[in-house]
């Protein structure tokens, strides 16, 4: 299956219209936003655990990823609240559940192999930084190589300067309104800026992302290698 594979191609998506899924296990469903392969696919997607539901354990041969949006995420190592960030290394392996129901954002088989350590972040808890500009804020999350994950917290009226994405950008809003010259983007929204693009953002409302940059060069395969 390929839906949004051509990673040179911009994408944005309102999850919220999208339709819910089954995957293999009951109770679990899916809002499928990324996808290149079958059942084992490096993939993007909106995944909810309806109370009581569990997954059977499985291999994550190229990665995991994981924010935690609503409810509380499970497995044998522990209990994930919303707003739990979480990285699962190339080869990792669990059984997740959700006794009360939750939603997450997950990303598979899209780490890099020698990107091996795992993470756990509680950002309600964790520290902002001063952004760029005033009125932006910044939660880094994550880095390896080119590849920088974080929260950015913009305050209403706050502008960003026109800039580029050599190695493409990933958006989720996670709260507010998110705006560039394209359009914009509510709560929910989903959004995937190839290489080389450029765009000038702003949040005339105020907003909270999930950022994602430097991660679409190089496409990896099921097994973790580039494909």
């Amino acid at each position: 299956m390929d839906l949004h594979a051509d990673l040179d191609q911009r994408v944005t998506l309102d999850t919220t219209d999208l339709p819910w899924t089954p995957s293999p296990m009951a109770g679990v469903e899916r809002r499928m936003l990324d996808r290149r392969g079958g059942e084992v696919a490096r993939a993007t997607s909106i995944v909810r655990y309806i109370p009581g539901s569990s997954f059977e354990r499985h291999v994550h041969a190229g990665g995991e990823e994981i924010l935690v949006l609503e409810g509380t995420f499970s497995d044998e190592h522990g209990d994930y609240a919303a707003g739990t960030y979480l990285r699962n290394p190339a080869g990792s392996s669990h059984a997740p559940f959700s006794t009360g129901g939750c939603t997450l954002l997950v990303k598979l088989q899209q780490l890099h192999p020698a990107d091996q350590q795992p993470l756990v972040i509680d950002t309600n808890n964790a520290a902002w930084r001063p952004g760029l500009v005033n009125g932006l804020e910044v939660m880094p999350l994550h880095g390896f190589g080119s590849e920088h994950v974080a929260l950015v917290r913009w305050a209403p009226g706050t502008r960003f300067q026109p800039h580029s994405h050599p190695g493409g950008e990933e958006i989720f809003v996670l709260d507010g309104v998110f705006q560039d010259e394209h359009g914009s983007y509510p709560a929910g929204s989903w959004l995937r800026n190839p290489p080389g693009s450029v765009h000038r953002p702003w949040s005339e409302a105020g907003c909270t992302i999930w950022v994602k940059t430097g991660h679409l060069p190089a496409v990896q395969g099921p097994d973790g290698s580039e494909a």
